[in-house]
């Protein structure tokens, strides 16, 4: 087959500590890597402590030379916080598919702290970092199941403390059997707040070096949000962090923001300085700004209200 699955939406694959199989390998191609998990791998790892992370002219196509990532370089410094956006089909999940090693680049390389990630043993190289999906993983089972995914050394204190630390103690409390509580299928007994902060719990109990958000929180009440937020906050303190994101509101407080378009790195930057050049991350925010202005009209028509001005920098030529 020319094509690869995408690996990382599997239904089934948790957030951290189980990992999906690596997809089938493809029809090779002159310019491909080998699929992950196909022939050795070299005992090397990079040394433990601050992750740095760079892409260097990474080029990767799911199937044939239709590529969704183009020519992208980028570096990710220990402890930095970044964010991904973009449109979709623009390539954010694909950096976390090559980083994960879920597939190899095509050409170019990624490198952890100085080490291209090829030259690493899987299980070394994913056990830095904390994956959390909006698409939360949740299995029938307790809660206290839920966040150590059955690593023992994960003990009541380390699970209780996780929780409390992302503000998921606040639910678990007020459930039946708390932490001993059933959450059912895929978290069925639970809200979509509740199996977000329980995904952050789990995250944090295993201590990841490098955090890894992929459109990590959904449309939720205004509280619940405020926790979320909260918890994220919590999550990233001194983790380097990439977080792939919809809404440019999760992502305008970190330390660099990357706006993909098609495949190609377009701009980085902080919020403010994306905003004052009026590029294609000026337009993604006006367009995003409607979109919630035209939501929220009929609400604020009925209150007699009228929609505030959007807090961008003053027009001018260019965008």
């Amino acid at each position: 087959l020319g094509a690869r699955a995408p690996a990382a939406r599997l239904v089934g694959c948790p957030d951290r500590g189980v990992h999906p199989p690596a997809p089938a390998a493809p029809a090779p191609r002159a310019d491909s890597s080998p699929a992950p998990g196909l022939g050795p791998r070299p005992a090397l790892a990079p040394p433990p402590g601050a992750v740095r992370i760079r892409f260097e002219h990474v080029w990767f196509a799911y199937r044939g030379d239709e590529y969704v990532l183009r020519d992208v370089s980028f570096e990710v410094g220990a402890g930095e916080r970044v964010g991904v956006v973009g449109a979709t089909g623009a390539g954010k999940t694909t950096l976390i598919n090559l980083l994960m090693r879920f597939y190899d680049v095509d050409r170019g390389r990624i490198t952890v702290d100085g080490v291209d990630v090829r030259e690493m043993p899987l299980a070394d190289l994913r056990q830095r970092f904390g994956l959390v999906l909006q698409d939360v993983y949740l299995f029938s089972g307790s809660v206290r199941e839920n966040i150590r995914l059955g690593h023992d050394a994960i003990g009541d204190a380390a699970v209780q403390a996780a929780a409390r630390s992302v503000h998921a103690d606040r639910f678990i409390e007020r459930l039946p059997a708390g932490l001993d509580s059933e959450v059912g299928e895929r978290g069925a007994t639970l809200s979509v707040g509740q199996r977000q902060l329980l995904s952050f719990a789990r995250a944090l109990a295993f201590a990841p070096e490098v955090l890894l958000l992929d459109e990590a929180t959904s449309s939720v009440d205004t509280d619940t949000e405020r926790l979320i937020q909260d918890a994220l906050h919590v999550l990233m303190a001194e983790r380097t962090t990439i977080a792939i994101a919809h809404r440019l509101s999760t992502v305008q407080d970190m330390d660099q923001i990357l706006v993909f378009h098609k495949g190609e790195l377009r701009e980085a930057g902080t919020h403010q300085q994306l905003l004052a050049r009026r590029g294609l991350y000026h337009t993604l925010y006006q367009l995003q700004y409607r979109d919630q202005e035209r939501a929220a009209a009929p609400e604020r028509a009925g209150a007699g209200l009228t929609a505030p001005e959007p807090a961008v920098v003053d027009s001018g030529s260019g965008g």
